[in-house]
This record gives structure tokens, C-alpha cells and sequence, in this order.
């Protein structure tokens, strides 16, 4: 099967992006493979381990239909590194000059963090209207995004960091939401275990909200 084809917004390919943490490689495709049969086909993969670029690269090889992303990428290098290991697009948890011309580097759509009126600024300066708002919870939440939206209106958002199944559906709601990143789906213990048949369950509630 071929790679999906990436829509004309990262934030519109699934209501929920899952925000993945893998500490052992052999987990990558069989956690890949229960996202997409739940119906949720896209995963950003954080580089919070050492194993994660080469997860990265099992999942790009072996599970080409889900849309890959790389979370957590702080420096350029890293952004070229995901790229290189399949990465199709990315995620930063924040944005500095460097980090936003390394991203802008690689060619791939990319989702800059943002978490103050000045930093969506100072995005939306660089010529980019899409971002990520983190850590969604403890930076105001939904509220605060409401209030964002009125001065710029412009700007774009997939919030993560605190986000359950119960708030999702708020910030779903909002305007300048396109879609929100949930670890949720992917339970520490369900992954530790190998219960892909739960992953499948949470990845179909959450494309359910869509």
C-alpha cells in the first residue's frame, strides 16, 4: 500500500493526532498497524528516546499508509534526521529562529510550538499560519485559545499537552482548531503489553470526534 497523500493541512488529516512514545522498536509497526485499523491513520512519533528514529524508519517502511510525523524535534539536526528516517511531517514543542529555518530546510509541512500571543506572532511573521499550541492545559486551554482567535484570527492550532477525551470535543469546536494531540490512545500499558486490540478501540473513539 502507498503512502497516503498528505492533505492541503497537516491539521486536517485526523481530528486526533496521535502523540506517540516508543521505547522499543518492535512495538512501532504492531502500534502503527492498530492506529490505522482503528481508523485514525497519522501518528506523530516523539524523538523522546534513543530508539525513536529507528522506530521511525520501521513505520515509514513497513506501515506506509499511515501518515508519519516526528514530534518533539528541538534542532535542526533533528528535524533532518526524522525527515531522513520517513518522517512526512513535524512537530516542535516550542520555535526559536534556528529551529524554524532548520524545519523550514527540509522541504516537509511542519508545526511550530507556540504557547503566547508574541510567539504566534512571531510565527505568523515567518509566513506561517499553522502551529502547535503547547502545553495546551496548563497555557489556558481552550479559553485562551478563543481569546487568541480574536486578534488572530489567522492563526491555526492542533493544541497538546492535557487533553483527554472529555475536552477534546471543546477544542474541536473552536474555530481555530483544526485537530488536537492526544497520548491517550496510545496507554503506556497498552503499549508495554502489546494490547493493540485496545489501541484500535481508543484510535476509533477519538476519529469518532471528528
Amino acid at each position: 500500500m502507498s503512502a497516503p497523500e498528505l492533505p492541503d493541512s497537516v491539521l486536517d488529516a485526523v481530528p486526533v493526532l496521535p502523540v506517540v512514545v516508543i521505547d522499543r522498536v518492535a512495538d512501532a509497526v504492531p502500534l502503527a498497524r492498530a492506529l490505522v485499523a482503528g481508523g485514525l491513520p497519522a501518528i506523530e512519533l516523539t524523538l523522546r528516546t534513543p530508539v525513536a528514529l529507528e522506530a521511525m524508519a520501521a513505520i515509514a517502511a513497513e506501515v506506509p499508509e499511515i501518515l508519519l510525523g516526528a514530534g518533539t524535534v528541538t534542532t535542526p539536526a533533528e528535524a533532518e534526521a526524522s525527515v531522513a528516517a520517513g518522517a512526512r511531517f513535524l512537530v516542535s514543542p516550542g520555535c526559536t529562529p534556528t529551529l524554524l529555518a532548520g524545519m523550514q530546510a527540509t522541504g516537509v509541512p511542519f508545526l511550530p510550538g507556540t504557547s503566547t500571543v508574541s510567539e504566534v506572532m512571531a510565527v505568523l511573521e515567518a509566513g506561517l499560519t499553522e502551529m502547535k499550541f503547547f502545553p495546551a492545559e496548563a497555557a489556558g486551554g481552550a479559553p485562551y485559545l478563543t481569546s487568541v482567535g480574536g486578534p488572530l484570527p489567522q492563526a491555526r492550532f492542533c493544541p497538546t499537552g492535557g487533553i483527554t477525551p472529555a475536552s477534546a470535543p471543546t477544542y474541536l469546536g473552536l474555530a481555530n482548531v483544526g485537530c488536537v494531540g492526544g497520548s491517550w490512545i496510545t496507554p503506556g500499558d497498552a503499549v508495554a503489553t502489546g494490547d493493540w486490540e485496545r489501541i484500535s478501540k481508543l484510535a476509533a473513539e477519538a476519529a469518532a470526534l471528528g
